[in-house]
């Protein structure tokens, strides 16, 4: 009978195992197809900026609010409206969102409470340990392999990103490509904060 009953708990843990891996799996995979359905001219390196910066969001403090205002302000003079899209979730879990600066360009969102869910994003941020981000890219970039997506210049890319893993670091830029061609203007806003805060707006101007 106690065999029966470890086999039991040791079955139950194993099938929990694999129910978890195949959920970690196809949301990966929602994750990097719905990037490509709206940038097919990603690359590897603009992948891997989806996912660290889901896990890792603004990724630093901002002291300073004043600059990071003007900053935004700044940027909005510089560029003209793209629309595509306003709001883009982010990662495999979702945690954090990318928000397009057009909600300010268009008029939907005031300045001061995208500005205020910016810094609360950023400010409230756990950073994990590098050694757990490094697995967990890994196990990423192994299930991004198998989708067999033909990426340009994948394996240099591949390289640099473990390259600056390795280094202790784990913040990069679009790709050169995705830059020129998307042009992309937006900030992480934490998810939670974003359905409080700027969601009820953008609904309101939408409907």
């Amino acid at each position: 009978m106690k065999f029966f009953k470890y086999t039991l708990i040791i079955f139950s843990i194993f099938l929990f195992s694999c129910t978890s891996t195949n959920t970690f799996e196809k949301q990966v995979q929602t994750s990097v197809k719905e990037q490509l359905e709206w940038f097919p001219g990603s690359r590897l390196q603009d992948l891997y900026k989806n996912f660290f910066q889901d896990r890792f969001g603004p990724g630093h403090l901002i002291p300073d609010s004043a600059a990071a205002g003007n900053y935004i302000r700044r940027e909005l003079d510089s560029y003209t409206e793209k629309y595509l899209p306003l709001i883009e979730y982010i990662g495999w879990e979702n945690n954090f969102c990318r928000v397009s600066t057009d909600v300010l360009k268009l008029g939907y969102v005031p300045y001061q409470v995208y500005l205020e869910s910016l810094l609360e994003s950023a400010n409230e941020t756990i950073m994990p340990p590098m050694e757990d981000w490094n697995d967990e890219w890994n196990k990423i970039l192994a299930i991004i392999e198998r989708m067999n997506l033909n990426l340009p210049d994948y394996e240099q890319d591949k390289e640099k990103i473990q390259t600056l893993i390795n280094s202790g670091k784990y913040m990069m830029h679009h790709s050169e490509a995705f830059s020129e061609i998307y042009d992309p203007h937006y900030r992480i806003i934490r998810k939670d904060i974003f359905l409080e805060k700027i969601q009820p707006y953008l609904t309101k101007e939408i409907q």
